[in-house]
Order: structure tokens, then C-alpha cells, then sequence
């Protein structure tokens, strides 16, 4: 995929039934080849969603060279979001069209819709919006303050134990955005999705019902 900043890859997984498309970003330390990329690109596959996966170019120059670099700045992540989802809406083919990404991903998914509607993007989807940092739940609020700018429905897949994401807190912002906001508990995950043993549930539950919610959600 072409950028301003030079090229970055981007995987496309379309199953012959597929009934939608999801623009699909990656998570601030994990590219596109993760394997939480992966196997939900997978899932979703055998759920009839597309996906393409692209990366952010700090994260395409990270594989090549090796070396860890932190996050891009924000413009540029925001127009990285607009190329791809533009790329995906150009390979979808006419099938309705969606956008989000794990974590940073989706934030940055979102930041983008707020800034001014993505073409052609039906809804929005979070796999773990990353509401604050890790024990700094005093910035909810900055970081829940773009949402209101965008205007397409939002679907939030929150682990109850998502560190990134206090549950009183990410139900609060759902409610404060009225009926775009739909919030999908995961009982006993982490931000990783993620589930302790002792929960009675295993990381497979919750990848699948992850899966049948976007499913059911992207069908609406």
C-alpha cells in the first residue's frame, strides 16, 4: 500500500461467501502477521468478513529492520487509517464496508472518523479501545473526547479486565454517545482477550464469541 512516506504492507483475507469488509489496523506493539491479527482475520473469514490488515509505517519499518520504534505521530496514523480503508473500500467490490483495529488501531480508526467521515464506512469497530494507560484512568475523558465527532455506528469489545479500560469507565463513554455505541462485555478478559484459568472460559470461547458479535453486529 502507497503512502506519502513510502510503501507498507497490507494482507488481504476474502472468503469466497464474504458479505462485508473490515479495514483492520493493528495494535500499537504487534503488526499485521501478530497472532491475534491472524487468527481473527481467520475467524472472521469463516464468519463471511473480509479483512485487510496494513500497517502503520513505524511498524513496517520495524520488520524490516528489526529494530523496535515507538508509534508514528498521530497525523500520520490518522492518514495511514484514510489510504487503507480507501484501499479496502476499492477491494471490497461493493460489499458494505468497516473499519477499526486492536487497540491502538481502533483509536486511531476512530480519530480518523472524527476528523472527517471515512468514504464508504458503515461502522466502526474496537477490539479493545485503549481508554487509558495502564493505571491512569484520569485520562478517559481526553481520550474518549474525539468520539463524539464521529457519526457512523461504534461497536466496543471490552474484556471486563482490560487494564487499558476500566468497565464503569468504558460504560460511561458508551452511554454518553446514545445509540452509536454498542458495548460487547467479555466476561474475564484482559485487554489481550485473554482469560484466567480459574474463569471457567478459555481463550477459544472468547475469540469465538468475539467473532459471532461482529458477525451478528456488521449483519445489522
Amino acid at each position: 500500500m502507497s503512502l506519502r512516506w513510502g510503501e507498507v504492507s497490507a494482507l488481504l483475507v476474502r472468503p469466497p461467501d464474504a458479505r462485508a469488509m473490515l479495514a483492520f489496523a493493528h495494535g500499537a506493539g504487534a503488526g499485521i502477521e501478530h497472532p491475534f491479527m491472524s487468527d481473527m482475520a481467520q475467524r472472521l473469514a469463516g464468519r463471511g468478513i473480509a479483512t485487510f490488515r496494513y500497517h502503520f509505517p513505524y511498524m513496517e519499518a520495524r520488520a524490516l529492520s528489526g529494530r523496535r520504534r515507538p508509534p508514528d505521530r498521530p497525523p500520520v496514523l490518522v492518514e495511514t487509517v484514510r489510504t487503507a480503508v480507501a484501499k479496502a473500500g476499492a477491494l471490497a467490490g461493493g460489499l458494505p464496508l468497516f473499519a477499526g483495529g486492536k487497540s491502538m488501531g481502533g483509536r486511531m480508526t476512530s480519530a480518523a472518523a472524527a476528523e472527517a467521515p471515512l468514504p464508504g464506512v458503515a461502522g466502526l469497530i474496537f477490539f479493545g479501545f485503549p481508554l487509558h494507560a495502564p493505571g491512569r484512568p484520569e485520562r478517559a475523558a481526553e481520550r474518549a473526547a474525539h468520539l463524539s465527532g464521529v457519526t457512523v455506528p461504534m461497536l466496543f469489545l471490552q474484556g471486563t479486565r482490560d487494564a487499558l479500560a476500566h468497565l464503569d469507565l468504558i460504560e460511561e463513554t458508551c452511554a454518553s454517545l446514545g445509540p452509536l455505541a454498542t458495548l460487547h462485555r467479555l466476561e474475564g478478559a484482559d485487554h489481550s482477550f485473554r482469560v484466567l484459568k480459574r474463569s471457567g472460559r478459555t481463550n477459544e470461547e472468547v475469540a469465538d464469541e468475539i467473532t459471532a458479535r461482529v458477525a451478528a453486529w456488521t449483519d445489522r
